[in-house]
Formats: structure tokens, C-alpha cells, sequence
């Protein structure tokens, strides 16, 4: 026996349809959400911004340095591609001169790794803010046709259909804008933990840099 119920993707396509035009920018927003979201998930990974094994090596920076294995250590950081790394090696670069331009240059480095990290991060706000607004447009839109006809004769049947196709913008909407809110919150977040880590790690580099500074 053949079932008469519509196929999943009709049914996709039809509540696309039935939303009209206003539904092209929020499938656009949701496209560019999932290719941020994707990106986030690739650059902000614990091995590019803090490496488990290096961020263990530089927790003992102090032991290393008493048993004059800084330089190995420094050598280790100039070679490696993560945040931590790069930071490192500025420190150990500059550990030649004073502690507050030491800690000037660190810094200033650490904040353009910062900046690195909220690459993308605008664009999802973006998509948050105009969502839920392109649907709630479109229903406003939809709403504005339909009772342009209420009092024309209309069959009350159809206009309660109209009223639910003319919604289908707003759900689409939220759809798009809830898990980009998740997904935002959570990159926030993550990129919050690393920093606060960045710095407890690197302020501990630069006073042992300096206290070993004849090494």
C-alpha cells in the first residue's frame, strides 16, 4: 500500500515556499551561521591556542629554568604554530630588557591573539540581531495581505491558513537565531577560558624569564 503522507523534503519545501521571498535572507543567514560555526569550531580547537603538552612544559618553566633548560624550552616555542607558542617566544625574545616592556610586548601580541580568536564571532551577532527580525517582517508582511482581504468576503478557513503561512517566516527565524545564540555563547565562552589561561600562563613566563635572565 503507498502512503499519500508527503515526503520529508516536500514538506520542507513547502513551508519554504508558503513563507515567500522573506524566507531567502533567513535561509542566507543560516548558511552563513553554519559556515561561521564550522570555521569557529576548526581555529578555536585546545591544540592551536594552547597545546596540552607545551601548556604542561611551560607550567614548570621554573623547575626548567633552575636546571637551565630555558633554552630548550624557548627553542620548543619558536618552533610551534600555537597561540601559546608565539607568546612564549616573545617573552623569551624580549627577555633581555626590562619586566614592564617585557610585559608591554607580550601584551600587545596578546591581544591580536585575541582579536584572532573573535574572528567571525561579529557575524554570528549579526545573524542573531536580523533573524529574528527578517521573520517577524515577513509575517507582518503576510499578516498586512491577508486582512487587506478580511473584509472583502474572505472565507474565514483561509484566512486562518494565511495566518499560519504568513507565521512560518517568524518560525523560520527563531530557528536560524536560537542555536546561533548556543553556538555564540559557547565560542564566547571558550574564548574567555583560553584568554584568562593565556594570561595566568604567560604572567608566570615573564617572571621567571626575568628572574633567570643570566641564563
Amino acid at each position: 500500500m503507498i502512503s499519500s503522507e508527503p515526503a520529508a523534503w516536500e514538506v520542507v519545501y513547502s513551508f519554504f515556499r508558503q513563507g515567500g521571498w522573506f524566507m531567502i535572507p533567513i535561509l542566507a543567514c543560516s548558511l552563513i551561521a553554519v559556515t561561521v560555526v564550522v570555521y569557529k569550531l576548526m581555529t578555536l580547537g585546545k591544540s592551536l591556542i594552547i597545546p596540552a603538552a607545551l601548556e604542561a612544559d611551560v607550567d614548570k618553566i621554573d623547575h626548567r629554568a633552575e636546571a637551565g633548560e630555558l633554552a630548550n624550552l624557548a627553542a620548543r616555542c619558536q618552533s610551534g604554530e600555537s597561540s601559546l607558542a608565539r607568546l612564549c617566544s616573545i617573552a623569551f625574545d624580549s627577555s633581555d630588557q626590562h619586566q614592564g616592556e617585557v610585559q608591554e610586548a607580550v601584551q600587545s601580541a596578546a591581544r591580536e591573539e585575541i582579536v584572532n580568536m573573535h574572528s567571525g564571532m561579529p557575524i554570528l551577532e549579526v545573524v542573531i540581531a536580523i533573524a529574528p527580525l527578517l521573520g517577524l517582517l515577513g509575517t507582518t508582511s503576510g499578516l498586512v495581505l491577508v486582512f487587506a482581504n478580511v473584509g472583502q468576503g474572505a472565507d474565514p478557513a483561509k484566512v486562518g491558513q494565511g495566518i499560519a503561512m504568513a507565521l512560518n517566516t517568524t518560525v523560520a527565524g527563531l530557528v536560524v537565531a536560537v542555536p546561533t545564540v548556543i553556538a555564540h555563547s559557547h565560542f564566547n565562552r571558550k574564548i574567555e577560558t583560553m584568554s584568562a589561561r593565556l594570561e595566568v600562563i604567560m604572567g608566570k613566563v615573564v617572571a621567571t624569564c626575568q628572574q633567570f635572565k643570566s641564563q
